[in-house]
């Protein structure tokens, strides 16, 4: 599963020198929070967050008037608001990857760029949610077990040689650490077509203890 599989494309880019009223509407239009800043070859130069724009905002309280509060704000441009430390990504690196510079680096979205730092898309927090739904089969209906299963060579074959005994379809596998064992693994799987106490009593006679079991959606 790679970024150019689950970004958005095209992505709307600005340029440094548009008000910063003008680019906080683009974002309330369309509902972004963040947009790459190009400059006039097109390539990546910045990056700006509704968040830094709503910073640039004149407080309720303030005692300026309405039309000297607009004025003012006319006169901000995107260069002054926009981050110029900007952490992207290319369409060829894996969604795991992308989210983990997200995770690192404490950031909502990253712009997409081609092998010239041209924007050709970005990828965000909600497209790497919508991705780890449609990887464990988020939505679809079927038995979802955690294991705890011996941390050695030939386990998955044996899960899925046993699932195909039962009848049974599996639908997604993913791991995860378990802390304080070296010994043992976590998986979590979803399978379709098969009994969930045949399945249990026969995964337990494997080796792997069930941890949970449930029938979802």
């Amino acid at each position: 599963m790679f970024v150019r599989n689950h970004m958005t494309a095209p992505v709307v880019t600005i340029q440094p020198d548009l008000p910063f009223q003008e680019a906080l509407r683009i974002m309330r239009e369309k509902h972004f929070r963040r947009l790459p800043v190009i400059d006039k070859n097109g390539r990546l130069i910045g990056i700006v967050s509704e968040r830094d724009l709503l910073y640039a905002s004149p407080s309720p309280a303030s005692s300026l008037s309405v039309w000297e509060v607009n004025y003012l704000l006319s006169k901000i441009k995107i260069d002054r608001l926009m981050s110029t430390s900007v952490i992207s990504t290319n369409p060829e690196t894996t969604v795991e990857d992308a989210a983990h510079l997200m995770v690192e680096h404490k950031i909502g979205g990253l712009p997409v760029v081609d092998d010239q730092n041209r924007p050709i898309g970005i990828i965000t927090e909600t497209d790497i949610f919508r991705t780890f739904v449609s990887m464990f089969g988020g939505g679809q209906p079927g038995l979802r077990l955690t294991l705890s299963v011996p941390r050695q060579k030939g386990v998955l074959a044996s899960l899925a040689q046993a699932v195909f005994e039962l009848g049974g379809n599996i639908l997604s596998v993913g791991s995860f650490p378990i802390e304080d064992d070296t010994d043992a693994a976590g998986l979590v799987i979803k399978v379709q077509d098969v009994s969930e106490q045949q399945l249990i009593d026969k995964l337990e006679s494997l080796g792997d203890h069930v941890v949970d079991a449930r029938e979802c959606c």
